[in-house]
């Protein structure tokens, strides 16, 4: 492993594209060290977690951009990850590697089965990066580590039954099923992708996606289709709603009855004892959760409501599950 140094420094990243800054990360708890890596479309999250659980070098880098398949660009990246996290704490020796990445996972057999961000088509990604960090390697989905992350430490560490819906750019989702998550070879869980209505389109290539109507970035481009106005994400429609702006309430109405229909669909189908919602858009709070309380009670009947609880590990969810993963190597 040959560490990046003088002007080939990997620059950090300050802020994310919500501009959620980086947050402390929650302690593991005793267990094996590992490296950890939370890959995204825009940036890497990256830590070296020692005996105790805590995190070494927390950082945020960009992730490579390269035309076509950003695999090796990856590769390289985390392979200089990792060798400056070994030279910034030597004491600390990682027995195992947690890697998760966006896109359809099949986690069991090792395989980033597609992500359209990063141009891979059943790229072995945890065979690779076993060969190139020269330990063994958990791989997962981000939001499927993350689920597992909130349901050890976080908001959903009470629920064996729960549905992980992280609500940012765009909406991804997963499913815990008796404790264990749901995966179906990695094509479970794509609720952003749910259809809900008969439109708009979805770059995903369908129609009425809740993504398309219900994701922050939803809510803030349609805003300014319809006004020409460019608000400063969905927080501003959100807010220009309660102050008696038509259009804004417009969006934001249908985007909770949205939410509220695939909530009542995923109630109806999987009777999730809780529905732990994270990213950008969780961070609205009533105008969020007691909407969507009241508008799925009145929805349905003798269905069992699940209890709508925030996520508690923010943005650092997927990491966390990546070194929880990682631990289970060892």
């Amino acid at each position: 492993m040959t560490p990046i140094d003088g002007a080939d420094a990997i620059p950090d990243v300050e802020k994310d594209a919500s501009g959620e800054t980086l947050a402390a990360v929650r302690s593991l708890g005793p267990g094996a060290p590992a490296l950890a890596f939370d890959v995204g479309g825009t940036d890497i999250k990256s830590a070296l977690f020692d005996a105790d659980g805590t995190a070494l070098g927390l950082r945020r880098t960009p992730t490579p951009v390269v035309a076509g398949d950003r695999t090796h660009a990856i590769l390289d990246r985390l392979d200089a990850l990792a060798a400056e996290l070994r030279d910034a704490h030597p004491e600390v020796v990682p027995q195992a590697v947690g890697l998760v990445v966006p896109g359809i996972v099949d986690a069991d057999a090792g395989i980033g089965v597609f992500a359209s961000n990063m141009g891979w088509r059943d790229a072995p990604l945890r065979d690779l990066a076993r060969e190139r960090l020269g330990l063994p390697v958990a791989f997962d989905h981000d939001v499927r580590a993350a689920s597992w992350a909130e349901h050890r430490l976080g908001g959903a560490r009470a629920y064996d039954d729960a549905v992980i819906l992280v609500i940012g750019t765009g909406i991804a989702g997963a499913l815990l099923v008796g404790g264990r998550p749901y995966t179906a070879g990695g094509y479970a869980g794509e609720i952003g992708h749910s259809p809900i209505a008969d439109g708009p389109a979805c770059p995903c290539g369908g129609r009425g996606c809740l993504e398309a109507v219900a994701s922050a970035g939803a809510i803030a481009r349609r805003y300014r289709e319809a006004t020409g106005v460019v608000p400063d994400g969905a927080k501003d429609v959100i807010a220009r709603a309660a102050a008696g702006d038509e259009v804004a309430a417009a969006i934001w109405d249908s985007a909770l009855d949205a939410l509220t229909m695939s909530l009542a669909q995923l109630t109806a189908v999987v009777a999730p004892e809780a529905v732990v919602i994270g990213g950008g858009l969780s961070r609205a709070g009533g105008a969020l959760f007691d909407e969507l309380r009241r508008r799925l009670a009145a929805r349905l009947s003798f269905h069992r409501l699940p209890v709508l609880v925030p996520a508690e590990l923010s943005g650092n969810a997927g990491l966390i599950g990546a070194a929880l993963r990682a631990r289970e190597l060892t």
